[in-house]
């Protein structure tokens, strides 16, 4: 019998069906210290929104919360957890924490995590490009002691590592891994974690989640058949760990219901949700500043959020992140191409429900 922490049936059921997991941001004053209100209120617009989880600490959140300077993993992560208890939700709701780190630190990061009653951790390999696989792999058998896992393919633009086939398959062997977030932005690299999980004896009790934020819709649309050794196996990338969602996210969870109806109907997928898709993509690259190798990532999603009036600013904790030249006209752009694509009378409507932190 094993005694490491396992998942409630209601949040793994939950996690298989496929939901909206926003990457949590960070709000802060104009003086570059927490905004504690905000940051709360940002937590109760996910929830109202209908997403069905939120994961904090993660590259959305800025790595940099963990700086001994900066002193804010602990802090951000217990206002999450605090908030999700608050709020009185009554469905599922998936808490993430994200750690990152060599194995000392990602394993303290874990053990908190699990102290203040998160679900899983995402594990990132940012910071560690020079680690082999193999120490790699090591490093989440000894964190998957201590929390459930979710996996993390992390693009190198933000710090992330270029990761073989085998080390998906390896990962998927952990028996307490129970979900990979797919975000290389890449078709071939997206396609060797499949395979991997494809050919894996865990493979139904391993969720796929796209974070390829320049394909979310196509990801979640594709059923992909995979040839084993015992016989065709059929995948499905079932939800979306993503920090595109971190804004506009009541749409999102719209959009993950039509793609969820239609896949249970069987049904033809229309060309108007391909287009859709186009729209999507077209959207992400002005939030995360493609046109500059990801440069102002963190400030696009901060700005959107801004102008709906969930955040004060859109300052980051290092003075030199903010939007890229032209920037903020390409989101002017989108979203006046696409404005069926903004919750921004969602939140308007919410915000007139709460106490507007002052």
């Amino acid at each position: 019998m094993s005694n490491k922490p396992g998942l409630h049936q209601n949040i793994k059921d939950l996690l298989l069906r496929g939901t909206v997991i926003p990457a949590h941001p960070l709000a802060l004053t104009g003086n570059r210290k927490l905004d504690e209100n905000h940051q709360r209120l940002l937590t109760r617009y996910y929830i109202e929104a209908g997403a069905g989880g939120v994961a904090v600490g993660v590259h959305t959140t800025q790595f940099a919360i963990r700086d001994p300077k900066v002193g804010l993993y602990e802090k951000v992560l217990s206002l999450a957890a605090e908030e999700v208890d608050r709020s009185g939700i009554d469905r599922p709701f998936i808490k993430i924490a994200g750690v990152s780190g060599p194995t000392a630190q990602a394993v303290q990061e874990a053990e908190l995590a699990h102290s203040l009653g998160y679900d899983l951790v995402l594990l990132s390999s940012n910071g560690l490009s020079d680690w082999s696989e193999e120490k790699l792999i090591r490093r989440a058998k000894a964190v998957s002691e201590v929390m459930p896992l979710f996996g993390f393919y992390l693009q190198p633009a933000v710090g992330g590592k270029l990761l073989s086939q085998k080390f998906w398959e390896d990962l998927s062997a952990i028996d307490n891994l129970y979900a990979i977030k797919m975000a290389p932005f890449n078709r071939y690299q997206t396609l060797d974690v499949v395979q991997a999980v494809a050919h894996s004896d865990r493979c139904e009790e391993i969720a796929l989640y796209t974070g390829n934020d320049d394909n979310i819709v196509v990801d979640l649309l594709s059923e992909y058949a995979i040839s084993t050794p015992r016989g065709v196996v059929k995948k499905r990338i079932v939800g979306g760990l993503l920090g595109h969602w971190a804004v506009w996210t009541h749409e999102a969870v719209l959009l993950l219901d039509r793609i969820h109806q239609l896949v249970d109907s069987g049904a033809k997928i229309p060309p108007q949700i391909l287009t859709e898709a186009i729209q999507v993509t077209d959207a992400n690259a002005a939030f995360f500043d493609a046109a500059n190798n990801f440069a102002g990532c963190i400030a696009g999603i901060h700005e959107v959020l801004y102008r709906q009036g969930l955040l004060k600013g859109i300052w980051c904790l290092d003075p030199e992140e903010d939007l890229s030249p032209g920037q903020s006209l390409e989101i002017d752009r989108v979203y006046q191409a696409y404005p069926q694509l903004n919750d921004d009378a969602f939140v308007q409507r919410f915000l007139e429900q709460v106490s507007l932190p002052s």
